[in-house]
């Protein structure tokens, strides 16, 4: 990968997409919540991710999405858009898509409907031709946990080789296999760890920053660890680590999107419910949301 000009070094929430009460996208909610996340010291956005609920927005939609957050974000901010196709042809053309919506990279995710013959030869020519037509610079998303899909870190280090190859979200929290990916990879590949859990070791490996769920409802929590590793504060990074684990545990994991998007509202961002099939919360399971935020001592104004 040849040096790309993104910031990518520090921390990008993927950004939920809201709804309002007839199910429609809440265009206005989500400006809300970028303006809000402007001021939290962020490296940039991922829209249309896992936590962006894309499978279940239209083409136009997603459009609108990547517009929207590219319009509201800093100028220094970088904007990446996922692209889960699942076909290298529509891949391509969803990479076009974002970049003329006026995305910086895009987030590309593994295929994963034939699963069984998802070799890692397969996949290297999957990823390589996305890479070879994009007009912005491609991440592989490596997200095993939804797609029973594993990039391996030798593909990723070879992928890393591609001139428009920027680097791999890992969500997988494989701590053993990013570390061995960063390890590989070649120099300017950028390794964006994407399980809040090991976050701070990642770090200390040599992640250039993060993607995290937790950093919806948490941000400036997340770009805190963040900094204290880069200036070599341990204690408190250690600290911040420990505070939002079980709090990213249960937003991912745990309960997931409508559980994000809980925990988003009770630190004053837009949530609101997600789209069909995805059920909202239980009054249950939003008490007990609230309770692992209280408990992170993250948000006082909660106790």
């Amino acid at each position: 990968m040849q040096e790309d000009g993104l910031h990518c070094k520090g921390i990008l929430p993927p950004l939920t997409t809201p709804f309002d009460v007839q199910g429609q996208v809440d265009f206005e909610g989500l400006r809300h919540n970028v303006a809000r996340y402007n001021e939290a010291g962020l490296a940039g956005y991922v829209a249309l991710g896992s936590n962006g609920e894309a499978v279940h927005l239209a083409a136009e939609e997603q459009a609108l999405v990547i517009e929207i957050i590219k319009r509201a974000a800093r100028p220094d901010h970088t904007v990446i858009a996922g692209v889960n196709e699942l076909s290298t042809r529509a891949a391509i053309a969803a990479s076009r898509r974002a970049g003329d919506a006026g995305a910086d990279a895009a987030l590309v995710v593994t295929p994963y409907f034939y699963k069984s013959r998802m070799t890692q030869a397969a996949l290297r020519d999957h990823f390589m031709a996305v890479a070879d037509a994009s007009p912005i610079p491609v991440f592989v998303y490596n997200v095993p946990q939804n797609t029973g899909v594993v990039v391996d870190p030798a593909t990723l280090a070879g992928l890393g080789e591609h001139p428009n190859v920027a680097g791999v979200k890992d969500s997988s929290g494989n701590f053993a296999a990013l570390a061995e990916t960063i390890r590989l990879a070649p120099a300017g590949f950028k390794v964006m760890v994407g399980n809040g859990g090991i976050l701070y070791p990642s770090l200390l490996m040599g992640a250039a920053g993060a993607v995290l769920a937790v950093a919806c409802a948490a941000p400036h929590a997340c770009v805190g660890l963040y900094n204290a590793a880069l200036a070599g504060d341990m204690a408190l990074a250690r600290d911040l680590q420990n505070r939002l684990a079980p709090l990213s545990q249960v937003v991912t994991a745990g309960l997931g999107v409508a559980a994000l998007k809980a925990a988003m509202e009770l630190n004053g961002f837009v949530g609101g419910q997600p789209r069909a099939p995805l059920a909202p919360l239980s009054d249950a399971e939003r008490e007990r949301v609230r309770a692992v935020m209280r408990d992170t001592g993250l948000f006082p104004e909660m106790e």
